[in-house]
């Protein structure tokens, strides 16, 4: 169960690394995007981690049994 958990924040820090890096870059209304899409992304990264967690607490550990 540590695994989605260690996943998604290795993945949030990438976004958040990256898309500050590239705020730096920007200038302008562009600024404002890259702001809001790291955001996006952990939000769905977080939403995308819970329901995996809550998979697993039903006692489904294998993701490939459904096909």
């Amino acid at each position: 169960m540590i695994a989605p958990i260690v996943v998604s924040v290795i993945m949030i820090l990438y976004y958040i690394v990256y898309f500050g890096f590239l705020i730096t870059q920007v200038t302008g209304i562009w600024k404002y995007a890259f702001e809001m899409i790291p955001l996006v992304f952990a939000g769905v990264t977080i939403r995308v981690c819970a329901e995996r967690i809550q998979e697993i607490k039903e006692g489904e550990e294998d993701d490939l049994g459904k096909y």
